[in-house]
């Protein structure tokens, strides 16, 4: 994982409650193990006609979607199946947050170990960036892991909830083997300090 940082970027919005992982990717999709191409597969039924040709009227297919970072959708999000896959094919898009009034809790844990962003925030506040991506599709907001606020178009920051453990392996781009491995150290001196107490 690389260290996650400070970013800001355009919404792409969906505005729909209980999404689940079957409609972020399709069970027909789980055979591979890879990550590879799953972001041409993510809301693949959604996204395609029946011919696999895209359907511009989805919001992914539009132009302002292409390069968007952060999803906004609705309550609920990734809800359904533990699939990992899901949030492979989210990141594999290109997004690096998503914004929602609440997530599912096995997606919301599979999203911080694969360093994508759930960012919960009130119904209020859910509302005021639908009205702003309603009104401009290019607006932007930002997201700072860091000082752990969602920066508003009007340049509000709004305080987001996050574990300290998932923070602090996010902003140092590691997983949890790699937080065990910095403590290296300090468990060597652990065992050194046993086997010498053993000893007497």
């Amino acid at each position: 994982m690389i260290q996650y940082e400070k970013f800001t970027s355009t919404l792409a919005v969906l505005p729909i409650d209980n999404i689940d992982t079957d409609q972020i990717i399709p069970a027909r999709f789980l055979k591979t193990i890879s990550k590879e191409r799953l972001g041409t597969l993510v809301f693949y039924d959604w996204r395609y006609d029946a011919g696999g040709k895209p359907k511009p009227d989805f919001v992914l297919n539009q132009p302002h979607a292409q390069e968007a970072k952060i999803l906004l959708a609705g309550e609920n999000f990734g809800c359904g199946s533990s699939r990992e896959h899901a949030v492979w094919a989210l990141k594999q898009f290109g997004f690096r947050a998503v914004i929602a009034t609440s997530f599912a809790e096995i997606f919301r844990q599979n999203a911080l170990k694969n360093a994508l962003l759930p960012v919960v925030v009130s119904r209020q506040i859910y509302r005021e960036l639908l009205a702003a991506a309603a009104a401009d599709a290019g607006v932007k907001v930002t997201v700072d892991l860091a000082e752990q606020f969602l920066i508003l178009p009007d340049r509000r920051a709004i305080a987001f909830p996050i574990d300290n453990f998932s923070r602090h392996c996010l902003l140092e781009g590691i997983d949890e083997l790699g937080y065990v491995l910095k403590q290296e150290p300090a468990i060597a001196a652990f065992e050194a300090r046993r086997i010498a107490e053993l000893k007497n």
